[in-house]
């Protein structure tokens, strides 16, 4: 949304009292729940952290000083998809706006509920090329769900209000607002905007599913034979776990997920056949290719789940359930098209089986989920453990045994396709860069999921090239004692893309080697003042994670693993989904 057709609604009466531009942007942060900004000062934006200081000594807020502002931008994401909470980070004029910019653009392409707050040049200074002046509102056009340039301190908490508002509700993104210096230091009459008043005309998000497609959707259910769950991070986002649950176990239809769908249904449950795509599992891949109806719920038919378009699921009829109605026939074309909250239809859905008497139907699909089984025990992910070398799979495999409830972030690459694979987790516990593929997106993440959940375990999974784009957030973890686990999955290369030179370039591996330059991961912890911890042996796996674990602080574990493993099953480029490269011939699929 581009235009502002918002209104104020009618405030509470409350005494006015003379305050900044920058003490009411504070104060409305706090009224709307506010605790934790992730952040880093400079010129254009100290009239913001001046009050900020003011509210940290009074413990109304706290802020996390990081080491770059993209490591604030991917915290205050972390924060978000941990929590379900609008995610706040800041960011001076200049440089410190565009260092923002890869988190919001992360942030952007998953849907993750996040305001960023910029400091500007001052008003008459905007357009000249003033020191460290960008546009940043301009830059962030392509990668916001709205923006705004506050050029009047009198509208400050009605945009903070209006921004919280837009962020959270229908499908979550980032907002922008960028606060010239002035604005910041001018004083008005200030009158705060509740979070409960804010009403926006202009925009009214569809929330409840259409009756009618309700009902054809269960009609479809009812007749079908081979039907799968597709779910994406649209049902996490609406917090959808439970009513898919029950819609899953009433007619026994078997569940598969995409990278930001993990955790949305019990990957333990028999219903379950993890994640499907590029490197999904055979399973799951045979599945959508076989199956007669595909019900997506909050998921988008990305390229890197669809393989070749016209060859998914291109038996079955397709129900497409999602907040957006921009992605509703976007890529394919639904046979019954629902536009609604994901957690609201699928509560219709369960309401109106009750009302329409339909029973359970597991006879029906029980040939299916037999089919499946099967290809369950003859297209096993695997953890090889034949070499002398650590494989990654088992390195993954061991440390889910000993965190089984943490909350996990990763990298991008062969280590984040591994964890998705062979990690089990629950809800809103897996968090990854998806639909941008952002390196160095993992251990800021995990802090700022850490910093939400302070008593739950919070662990990054990391490629050794991806830890090196933000190692700097290592100084974040010490100073504030944010005790993040680390382990990064060390097989001195950039793994994916060394993987798909070995594939597809005839094995050319040009600037993937990271062994030069590489540092001691150990050192560099106790250069940081954390522990830092080695494992080259298999042997020692078991032992050292649960001294990890045990460790009261941040801990960074580097593992080195086997060099040229790669990640299979894969999906080549432009094949479609039952094509996978690195499993036996599916000579015996029914």
């Amino acid at each position: 949304m581009r235009s502002r057709t918002a209104s104020q609604a009618d405030s509470p009466v409350v005494p006015v009292t003379c305050q900044t531009g920058g003490y009411a942007l504070i104060d409305s942060l706090i009224r709307h729940g506010v605790t934790h900004i992730f952040g880093y000062p400079g010129g254009a934006i100290l009239p913001i952290y001046d009050e900020l200081y003011k509210a940290e000594v009074e413990g109304k807020i706290q802020h996390i000083l990081v080491r770059h502002e993209q490591g604030a931008s991917h915290a205050a994401d972390g924060y978000a998809r941990a929590t379900g909470k609008v995610g706040v980070c800041f960011g001076t004029s200049g440089p410190g706006a565009t260092n923002l910019v890869t988190g919001i653009a992360t942030a952007h392409m998953d849907s993750i509920p996040m305001v960023a707050i910029t400091g500007q040049v001052p008003r008459p200074m905007i357009g000249t090329d003033a020191f460290q002046e960008t546009d940043i509102w301009g830059i962030t056009l392509p990668v916001v769900k709205h923006s705004y340039v506050v050029r009047d301190p009198a509208d400050m908490a009605r945009i903070v209000a209006e921004a919280f508002y837009i962020a959270s509700t229908g499908r979550p993104g980032p907002v922008l607002i960028d606060v010239p210096k002035d604005v910041g230091l001018e004083e008005f009459d200030y009158l705060p905007v509740e979070p409960e008043s804010i009403k926006m005309p202009g925009y009214k998000p569809t929330v409840k599913g259409n009756n009618r497609q309700i009902t054809q959707a269960l009609n479809l259910i009812r007749d079908s034979r081979n039907p799968l769950f597709y779910v994406g991070g649209g049902a996490i986002a609406a917090g959808a776990h439970d009513e898919l649950s029950k819609l899953a176990e009433h007619f026994q239809i078997p569940v598969t997920t995409t990278l930001m769908g993990k955790g949305i249904f019990d990957e333990r449950h028999p219903l379950s056949v993890g994640m499907l795509g590029m490197h999904g599992t055979a399973y799951a891949n045979f599945a959508v290719t076989d199956c007669d109806l595909l019900i997506a719920v909050g998921a988008r038919f990305d390229d890197r789940v669809t393989g070749k378009l016209d060859e998914f699921a291109a038996k079955a009829k397709v129900i497409h359930i999602d907040i957006d109605p921009a992605e509703v026939g976007k890529n394919r074309v639904p046979d019954v098209p629902i536009v609604g909250d994901v957690r609201k239809v699928l509560s219709g859905m369960l309401a109106r089986i009750d009302e329409l008497n339909i029973p359970m139907v597991d006879k029906r699909t029980a040939d299916w989920r037999s089919r499946i089984d099967q290809w369950k025990v003859d297209y096993p992910l695997v953890a090889p453990s034949d070499s002398e070398e650590i494989s990654p799979q088992e390195a993954i495999v061991e440390l889910w045994k000993s965190a089984p409830d943490a909350y996990y972030t990763t990298d991008v690459g062969q280590h984040q396709m591994w964890a998705a694979q062979f990690l089990k987790n629950g809800p809103r516990q897996w968090m990854s860069s998806a639909g941008l593929g952002t390196m160095g997106y993992g251990m800021p993440a995990a802090m700022g999921a850490q910093v939400a959940l302070p008593g739950e375990e919070v662990i990054c999974i990391a490629g050794d090239a991806s830890f090196q784009m933000n190692l700097q957030e290592l100084a974040t973890l010490v100073q504030y004692d944010i005790p993040v686990k680390t382990v990064i999955i060390n097989n001195g290369w950039q793994g994916m893309v060394r993987q798909w030179q070995e594939a597809f370039y005839g094995e050319r591996y040009s600037s993937s080697n990271m062994e030069k330059g590489m540092p001691n991961f150990t050192k560099l912890a106790e250069a940081f003042g954390m522990k830092g911890m080695l494992v080259t042996r298999r042997e020692e796996l078991a032992a050292a994670y649960q001294e990890m674990m045990e460790h009261p602080g941040p801990v960074l574990m580097d593992i080195l693993v086997k060099r040229d493993e790669n990640c299979y099953p894969m999906v080549k480029p432009g094949q479609g989904n039952s094509q996978m490269l690195g499993i036996p011939e599916p000579a015996n699929r029914a």
